[in-house]
């Protein structure tokens, strides 16, 4: 079979004419990116270093950006990425455990009613119990190892994502069960394809949620009993009273919770996709 010179250069020049097209899309996407939320914290450094050269504002009670930029050097030379792993690792470990556990509880609590009126008043309970209150237990029962500080970060995120869960599960439309029972569908079934697909917008809020408690508890366990992490920076920080230290890990804090929510949100996204609400039909994201 042979091909000739002239399709030879046509099959070429189509494949070769994909990669522009790839660019250029993948260059209209950033270009496309909208960066007004940008305005208000780089205006808020621009007027800050203003300030402070001014003599306005003391450079001892809020350092310049330019002194923080100098101090983020010294620190990304090794310490800041230590402290930072060692709270991310946390955070993962302890978010997982306990959304794991609230939707396992949730899903059977949500489930059944019998379950309901033997957890749920417990659940409630304990859910107002600050999770500062837990840490002398758990350092009692854990010692000041990682065991106390995953504890406290998982317990931080169960109760968000168990409430969302079980809310999400007693609002699914009760037509749609009542069109599985009809088709005799076994529960396991219309768990998988009618309770778990109507209650995971419920759910992904309860996740959005419970991982920023997740980053809340990381730091209160940090300030209490930890050789590395973002709350030992606080903690240093503190002690020897600078607050260019203090500053750089409230500014990592802020970084790394924006972005693993915003991960969060293209899971959350992609997953609902199907959903056909204000935000996602024509005319209704806002401009």
């Amino acid at each position: 079979m042979t091909i000739s010179t002239q399709e030879f250069r046509g099959e070429n020049q189509t494949e070769t004419g994909k990669s522009p097209g790839r660019l250029s899309r993948l260059g209209g996407r950033l270009f496309s990116m909208d960066l007004r939320g940008a305005i208000v914290p780089v205006g808020a450094l621009v007027l800050l270093e203003l300030f402070v050269r001014m003599a306005w504002v003391s450079p001892y009670v809020l350092p310049p950006p330019s002194d923080l930029y100098t101090t983020f050097l010294y620190l990304a030379e090794g310490p800041l990425w230590t402290n930072i792993a060692a709270s991310s690792l946390r955070v993962l470990i302890g978010f997982v455990a306990g959304s794991l556990l609230a939707i396992v509880i949730g899903s059977i609590v949500g489930l059944w009613y019998s379950a309901e009126r033997y957890l749920e008043p417990s659940f409630q309970a304990l859910r107002a119990v600050p999770s500062l209150a837990w840490v002398p237990l758990l350092m009692i029962w854990f010692g000041i190892g990682e065991t106390s500080k995953v504890v406290l970060i998982a317990k931080s995120a169960f109760f968000p994502v168990y409430l969302s869960l079980f809310s999400g599960i007693r609002n699914v439309d009760r037509k749609l069960v009542e069109v599985g029972e009809m088709y005799r569908q076994p529960l396991p079934v219309l768990v998988w394809r009618i309770l778990i697909p109507a209650s995971l917008p419920h759910l992904f809020t309860g996740l959005r949620y419970g991982l920023s408690l997740a980053w809340l508890s990381v730091v209160a366990a940090e300030l209490l009993a930890a050789s590395e992490g973002i709350g030992y920076m606080l903690s240093d920080g503190r002690e020897l009273s600078r607050p260019d230290l203090v500053l750089i890990a409230i500014i990592c804090l802020a970084i790394l919770g924006k972005v693993s929510d915003s991960v969060f949100k293209l899971v959350e996204d992609r997953c609902l996709s199907w959903r056909d609400t204000y935000s996602t039909s024509i005319g209704g994201r806002p401009t």
